[in-house]
């Protein structure tokens, strides 16, 4: 398939017709990874988030689990303000 290449801001775009993200597993919001091979042809391909980054959310994760209730910090401050 042709595709028509735009300016976007200081930099070019291509739109990616519906049927190649669905067929591709594309959704909105996701990342490509982008090759240019030895001939000048370019490579786009669905980049998987970084384990460094799923490990983070879930280390996180354990770690909100085990800290303690507080009181509201807006119900001090409110408090305070109070004359």
């Amino acid at each position: 398939m042709r595709l028509q290449v735009s300016k976007w801001g200081n930099s070019l775009a291509v739109r990616l017709p519906a049927t190649y993200a669905k067929q591709s597993g594309i959704h909105n919001g996701d990342y490509l990874e982008a090759t240019i091979m030895p001939g000048g042809e370019m490579h786009l391909a669905p980049s998987a988030p970084s384990a460094d980054k799923i490990d983070l959310l879930k280390k996180l994760s354990a770690l909100h689990k085990t800290l303690p209730p507080t009181t509201s910090v807006m119900d001090a401050l409110r408090e305070e303000a109070r004359y």
